[in-house]
């Protein structure tokens, strides 16, 4: 199992729980990823991924997204994709 760093946490809202994240790499829907700072450990599967509050099903280096997060993450956060 490989973890690629993909993005940085740019922003967290708690209602809903979305976290903006600005990508260095490609992320798309299903891709399994891993968040993590000093005190975020993270780990699941991309459910939804919008990009100026328009659904799409992947994004690339460069684009600025929000994804469905399951727990609380913090700007800075560091996103890996997680590959078999």
């Amino acid at each position: 199992m490989t973890e690629e760093i993909i993005g940085k946490v740019s922003d967290f809202f708690a209602h809903p729980v979305v976290a903006g994240i600005e990508l260095t790499g490609s992320l798309k829907v299903g891709d399994k990823i891993k968040i993590k700072g000093h005190t975020t450990e993270l780990e699941m599967t991309v459910g939804t991924i919008q990009i100026n509050n328009a659904n799409v099903t992947e994004a690339k280096a460069g684009d600025s997204i929000g994804i469905k997060v399951t727990d609380r993450v913090r700007k800075g956060d560091n996103v890996y994709r997680i590959t078999e």
